[in-house]
Parts: C-alpha cells; sequence; structure tokens
C-alpha cells in the first residue's frame, strides 16, 4: 500500500469531520437508531451498535448525547424509519465513486448526489457499474505510537484471530480481514487493548487512478465536498489517488 497511506487520510478526513461535527453527529446518529432497531438497544450484544458506538465516541459525541440517541430509538416505535441506498458513478477523468446513504427521504438523497456528479462533470451510473473496481473489506488501522505490540506480535494476533493480510506503514498498521470475520478480529484486538484508529467493513480500491489535468482534480473535489455536505451521504469511496 506504499503510496496509500489510510491513516494520513483518516487524519484529514477526520479535520474536514471536526470542521462539520454536525453532519458527524448527525451521520453517527443515524446509525446508531438504525443499530438499535436491528439489534436491540445493549452494544453488548449487538456487535453493530457497539461498532458505532466506539465511532462515535472516537468522534468526540457526548456519552449522553449517545445514550439518549439509544433510548429514543429503542423506546420510540413510531421513530423515523431510515434505509440504505447506494449510488455509483464515474468522476471526471473516468474516477470510480460509491456513494452510500443513509436517508428517510429517497428522493431527497437522490436529488443531492446527482446535483453534486453533475455539478463536479461526473456521471451517475446503474448499480454495479464500478463496484466491481473495490473489493470490500473489514479493515482496522491502528497507530504506531499508541500500539503497545511490536509489529511481528500484533500481525500474528490478527491472523491467528483470522485477518486475511497485516500491513506496515510509516505511522501505523493496517489489518485487513473479510467482511465475515470483522467482527471476531477486532474484538480479539479489543481484547488484548489495541487502540484501534478506525475499524470498519469499506470499500478497497483494487487499483487507484492518478488525475494529471488540474482542472479534472477540481471538478472531481468538488463532488466530494458537494457529497460531504449532505447529512444523508454517510460514505464516499473512490479509486483517486489522492496522493500523485
Amino acid at each position: 500500500m506504499s503510496g496509500h497511506s489510510k491513516f494520513a487520510n483518516i487524519k484529514h478526513k477526520k479535520e474536514r469531520n471536526d470542521a462539520a461535527k454536525g453532519k458527524v453527529f448527525t451521520i453517527l446518529g443515524r446509525e446508531i437508531a438504525v443499530a438499535v432497531k436491528e439489534g436491540g438497544p445493549d452494544p453488548s450484544n449487538n456487535f453493530k451498535l457497539a461498532t458505532v458506538v466506539a465511532k462515535a465516541k472516537a468522534a468526540n459525541m457526548p456519552n449522553d448525547t449517545i445514550d439518549r440517541g439509544i433510548k429514543k430509538a429503542a423506546g420510540d416505535a413510531n421513530s423515523t424509519n431510515y434505509e440504505y441506498i447506494n449510488y455509483e458513478g464515474y468522476g471526471p477523468g473516468g474516477i470510480a465513486i460509491i456513494v452510500k446513504t443513509l436517508t428517510d427521504n429517497k428522493n431527497r438523497t437522490a436529488a443531492d448526489v446527482r446535483s453534486a456528479f453533475s455539478k463536479g462533470n461526473g456521471n451517475i451510473g446503474t448499480p454495479g457499474c464500478v463496484s466491481f473496481m473495490f473489493d470490500e473489506k473489514g479493515q482496522i488501522i491502528i497507530d504506531k505510537e499508541e500500539c503497545p505490540l511490536s509489529a511481528d506480535d500484533l500481525m500474528m494476533e490478527a491472523l491467528d484471530a483470522g485477518a486475511e493480510d497485516f500491513k506496515e506503514e510509516d505511522d501505523s498498521y493496517e489489518v485487513i480481514t473479510s467482511p465475515d470475520a470483522f467482527e471476531a478480529v477486532e474484538k480479539a484486538l479489543k481484547a488484548k487493548n489495541i487502540p484501534m484508529a478506525e475499524a470498519e467493513v469499506t470499500e478497497i480500491p483494487q487499483n487507484y487512478v492518478s488525475l494529471s489535468n488540474p482542472q479534472d482534480r477540481g471538478s472531481l473535489e468538488r463532488i466530494l465536498d458537494l457529497l460531504d455536505e449532505s447529512d444523508d451521504v454517510q460514505y464516499v469511496y473512490h479509486n483517486w489517488d489522492e496522493e500523485e
């Protein structure tokens, strides 16, 4: 993964998120509500909820806000129903983009996503048009400075728990799992008190694409910025080589 430090991207994303914490809390609040409805309000018996709560704490969401969100979702049968909808398309220069949304209004979300692609000279495609260029994997990122284990010991812990791959970067370690093994590996590393900068099931590009044209880069950044402004957009994945 040389040249594509996920940890560097996390830090960059966190800086953006800190500047728009209101949106981050909105996104996490929706994820909490969905997780509670799907698996109940007890994080110890609901892995999805436990994962969202961990993300919320990492984003500095106050504990009382998290607790209120869980109680509201558990106690209000008439609370807002959200659904996941994915969009796929191309940005300038043939950059593949996957947009994952969580919404209570499909028409609003579709309009927001289409507008973002249009204003950035991109195009929405049909389902599956770019997802074949990505691999769905569990991905755990660990800050080297905070990790109590050596690289070899951490690798053995991860592989013994069921991880597929282990990679070392200048400032971080990356553990890759299948989606099915993600929960077991994350739990095993947590049991060893391994702090995680990020842990999620994500979409990893099979190949990265460079953009040599400054205008194309600017247009792609416009798409990403506009998507970032929508409260309905949860995650955006792309294969642009941002470190070119």
